[in-house]
């Protein structure tokens, strides 16, 4: 996950665990630098930000999610691993209902750990099926990435504690680097985002390595199972029967996706990209598609990097920006709502730090407009956005810094107009 508190320091910090010599010497030569693409400032509509549920107390909020269909019920990820329910439009609130709490088997020691995704299955009203990704510490005090599977309880239409299956369970090295989105497509099919083990620099190369799940975006069906399996590998992946490759990879080289949402419309995943020392990026993530880390750092060469078996055809991202802008960027979501026609189509996405809100718009997959600042936000830390069945569009933050035992608050998004 991107909340590393290494962000609030300063950006030399961020190299603070290097390469061992000897690996950096062996690594290949790395890519020439690209320019980043010049594209015409087109004026994007600024972005009002209107507080939600104010008087309900959240603690560390990494999530805001809907029932599909729903634009009422939100659904609130706290990071140490409870999930309440709130109406957005219930100003008079001041609790909301626990929906399942689950930190008694969440390792949140980690400021990037803890509950960290929720998806509900399209067909959640006839099954009642949803989707968790955490982080957990094993009975020998290893780290594990988990996806599991919960269902309702029929009595309470609570989360039922006792109903997990655990679909996947990933060794993690280190503490930091989690990603963590897990949603569903229009394909019905799973799509979940896991960071490239951590540390910094990607030591173990997992980015270019489609042997390793991490530093990946991986693809699922969870309504199959194949043999020795509690899902199945769709057919169509992209690296079904490739040699030495995981068959549930569907793309390569990101190095910490936090947060990833398909375009409503057009079906295109984005995905925004915590850097490493110098620039953060957004990407539509493509079928088989190679991002290029650890080779490159957005459209940059990185000192160090490996080439590996994903190949070294890189695609670049939509849009980039460096760490004098802000240093770990938080992921959002295309705006389709018909209420705010001035916003179609652009992609709102912030940074955790700097506390800016940028908008780009693209078409076929290229950016067209921006990014333009469309709101600056002061002693708020956007750590994620959310949307409604209706298309309103949502924000989570940390109140004034990254502590543990910081507040949350939960924001509307409007244009400022």
């Amino acid at each position: 996950m991107s909340l590393r508190s290494v962000a609030l320091a300063a950006p030399v910090l961020l190299a603070s665990f290097l390469l061992p010599a000897s690996r950096a010497q062996d690594a290949a030569p790395a890519p020439a630098s690209k320019a980043a693409p010049r594209v015409a400032k087109a004026a994007l509509p600024k972005v009002k930000l209107q507080r939600v549920s104010a008087g309900v107390t959240l603690r560390r909020p990494v999530q805001v999610v809907f029932e599909p269909g729903d634009s009422t019920r939100m659904y609130v990820l706290e990071q140490p691993g409870r999930i309440l329910i709130l109406n957005p439009g219930d100003r008079d609130a001041k609790e909301g209902k626990v929906f399942l709490d689950i930190h008694g088997q969440v390792n949140s020691k980690g400021n990037e750990e803890g509950l960290l995704s929720l998806a509900f299955h399209p067909d959640f009203a006839k099954n009642g099926r949803f989707f968790l990704f955490y982080t957990a510490m094993d009975a020998e005090k290893k780290r594990r990435n988990v996806l599991s599977s919960w269902k309702l309880d029929p009595d309470t239409r609570m989360g039922d504690p006792k109903s997990e299956e655990i679909l996947l369970s990933v060794d993690d090295p280190y503490s930091n680097h989690n990603g963590g989105t897990v949603l569903f497509g229009k394909d019905g099919m799973l799509y979940l985002s896991i960071g490239d083990g951590g540390a910094a620099n990607d030591p173990q190369h997992n980015g270019q390595e489609l042997g390793s799940l991490m530093a990946k975006v991986l693809r699922i069906d969870v309504d199959r199972a194949d043999a020795g399996k509690p899902y199945a590998i769709p057919s169509d992946n992209p690296f079904v029967g490739k040699q030495g490759a995981r068959p549930e990879v569907w793309a390569s080289g990101l190095r910490n996706v936090w947060r990833m949402s398909f375009d409503r419309k057009t079906g295109e995943l984005y995905a925004g990209d915590v850097g490493q020392n110098q620039y953060e990026e957004v990407d539509i993530v493509t079928k088989g598609g190679n991002y290029g880390w650890n080779p490159r750092e957005g459209l940059h060469a990185f000192a160090g990097g490996q080439p590996g078996n994903a190949g070294t055809d890189y695609v670049d991202p939509v849009v980039e920006y460096p760490h004098d802008e802000g240093v770990s960027i938080t992921g959002g979501y295309v705006s389709r709502n018909p209420k705010h026609p001035q916003l179609e189509g652009v992609y709102l996405y912030a940074d955790l730090v700097s506390g800016r809100v940028w908008g780009i718009r693209c078409e076929g997959g290229k950016r067209v407009a921006g990014p333009e600042i469309v709101a600056q936000t002061k002693n708020h830390l956007p750590t994620s956005f959310g949307e409604a069945a209706d298309g309103t569009l949502y924000m989570t933050t940390f109140e004034g810094s990254q502590d543990t035992r910081a507040k949350g608050a939960i924001w509307r998004i409007a244009p400022a107009e």
